[in-house]
């Protein structure tokens, strides 16, 4: 579960086998008596395949961060910034 709150609950099923997500929204009305279901499905890529994918395309990496803020990407990191450049 990564979100909870009044009339909203949001899940994210993984199946890191096969590298992919589905995030599952749930926002309910309880005074109406209904609720309405979104899933968005995702694949999502390791950094080293990422690295790879990109150089296939011409490209190279410039920067990679944690997040937006711009931490710095270490093994601990569990999500990815990736920049690159064309070669």
């Amino acid at each position: 579960m990564f979100a909870t709150e009044p009339g909203y609950l949001g899940v994210d099923v993984y199946d890191v086998a096969a590298q992919r997500m589905v995030s599952v929204h749930v926002r309910y009305d309880e005074r109406r008596g209904d609720a309405r279901v979104t899933r968005g499905p995702f694949r999502y890529v390791w950094p080293a395949e990422l690295d790879l994918m990109a150089r296939l395309a011409g490209l190279e990496l410039e920067h990679r961060w944690a997040d937006w803020a711009g931490a710095p990407f270490t093994h601990e990191s569990t999500t990815h910034v990736s920049v690159y450049r064309k070669i």
